[in-house]
């Protein structure tokens, strides 16, 4: 595969696919991307959605049914488990739940020393040199040295957070899977760990797959917008140029949710009626169309195909794309 220089990760046709007894539930379904070294991609839709699942299969805690995976230009789902232990060193990821993702019998040092234990960059007669390298990291994710020997169920949620950020980053990777990172905490704390994670990025070149429901987050932190629907991708474009110009019925009404501050101005709320299609053997054809209020017949009835409508801003619409809408 020819790489790219500016590319980091491309993402073709990836699928994911868990056996319920009805059938095949179609977690992620043909999802195709690509982030530039030092991006951030948000993933924004519904809880459900399998934004989380993609983001798993990408580094391969969900083993992908089908599609493929290349960070650096490296075949990512060919790898056997020693070369996959190996890559595990440039990708990491950060979990939702601080608390529920740490380990309650360990202490901050314990936490964050353990990904260089696994990967032997020290053993464990390596005292000093583990202390330093926790201490280091404790500094650059904003961590009072105090805290070193403390327990999770000690912190509050915002330190718990930036324990998970200083884990993920003790192997110096350069990309990271961010899975809701701010959601379980207070909004005040939400604000400090984006700030830090920004600041992050920009000393260490990070680049950041950022998943997250929240719409006015990823507007803060993303370069570009993937927007998913029942597993499926709907529309990609540029932060600036998604939010002005929304060309998908449901970035649309996704869009209309967001609330604004005064409260003089009209809301101009757009209600999604319907009932939602199941995941569960979904066929052919838009699965947004029984919720959509542009929806035809035809939109049901033939596979939707993913277009660049304008420069960098992807969409799988019928109606879009015949420019009806």
């Amino acid at each position: 595969m020819a790489k790219n220089t500016a590319e980091i990760l491309r993402v073709n046709h990836l699928k994911k696919y868990f056996s319920v007894p009805a059938g095949m539930l179609h977690a992620v379904d043909d999802i195709s991307f690509t982030i530039d070294n030092g991006k951030t991609l948000g993933v924004v839709g519904e809880s459900g959605c399998g934004k989380s699942t993609m983001g798993r299969a990408i580094l391969r805690l969900h083993e992908p049914t089908s599609g493929e995976v290349y960070f650096q230009g490296k075949d990512v789902l060919s790898l056997e488990k020693q070369g996959m232990k190996q890559l595990r060193r440039d990708m990491q990821i950060i979990f939702q739940d601080p608390y529920a993702s740490l380990n309650p019998r360990m202490t901050v040092s314990e936490a964050i020393a353990a990904p260089l234990l696994v990967q032997k960059i020290y053993s464990r007669k390596d005292k000093a040199q583990i202390e330093k390298r926790v201490r280091e990291i404790m500094n650059l994710v904003g961590l009072a040295n105090r805290l070193i020997n403390t327990y999770p169920h000690e912190l509050d949620g915002g330190r718990r957070q930036r324990i998970g950020i200083a884990r993920a980053l003790a192997l110096n990777p350069k990309f990271i899977v961010c899975d809701e990172p701010v959601s379980a905490l207070d909004v005040s704390i939400q604000a400090q760990i984006l700030n830090l994670m920004a600041d992050l990025q920009d000393e260490l070149g990070l680049t950041y797959l950022f998943i997250t429901h929240d719409l006015s987050v990823v507007k803060y932190v993303s370069d570009d917008i993937l927007v998913m629907y029942l597993g499926q991708m709907v529309e990609k474009a540029p932060s600036e140029k998604l939010f002005k110009k929304p060309m998908h019925p449901y970035t649309q009404a996704l869009l209309s949710a967001i609330p604004i501050p005064d409260p003089d101005l009209p809301m101009n709320r757009i209600t999604m009626k319907g009932e939602l299609t199941s995941p569960v053997n979904p066929g052919i054809g838009c699965r947004f169309a029984k919720r959509c209020p542009f929806a035809k017949d035809e939109c049901s009835q033939q596979e939707m195909v993913l277009t660049e409508e304008e420069p960098g801003h992807f969409v799988t619409c019928l109606r879009v794309q015949r420019g009806e809408i």
